[in-house]
């Protein structure tokens, strides 16, 4: 299985840890082909990568992959962008949130969970590891 994972770049990097944790529990089920997006010095190795260059990469990624999780905690337009392409595309999707009081997830992703083919849950980290299993198996 061929997975992509999506999470803030340049929205904000304060969750790169935890990016690199779900990624990991991810690769037990498949290939992550966007397994960057966990590294913390991502940004530095891509300094000579052009938007347009990038922009192509995660396309070829996302029409290469076979389901989207994406953590979408930290607000991203980028990631929302991936994943309306991904619905687009007809991708299975699950969406991750850890819920905060002063933090509400956009309508346009909470509003589109079909219990299904788009799949938004509230988590916390000890509790991924289930959820991946119920979504990816």
């Amino acid at each position: 299985m061929k997975i992509f994972f999506g999470g803030s770049m340049r929205g904000g990097r304060q969750d790169a840890e935890i990016y690199e944790r779900l990624i990991e529990k991810l690769q037990t089920y498949g290939e992550v082909l966007t397994d960057h997006v966990g590294s913390k010095d991502v940004e530095k190795n891509e300094t000579d990568a052009t938007d347009k260059c990038i922009y192509d990469r995660v396309v070829r990624w996302l029409e290469e992959s076979d389901v989207v999780v994406a953590e979408v905690t930290q607000t991203s337009i980028g990631v929302g962008y991936e994943i309306g392409r991904a619905v687009a595309m007809g991708k299975k999707i699950l969406c991750l949130c850890r819920p905060s009081p002063d933090k509400r997830l956009s309508a346009m992703i909470a509003g589109a969970h079909n219990g299904t083919t788009f799949v938004v849950k509230n988590y916390t980290e000890e509790e991924a590891e289930q959820i991946f299993k119920d979504f990816l198996t």
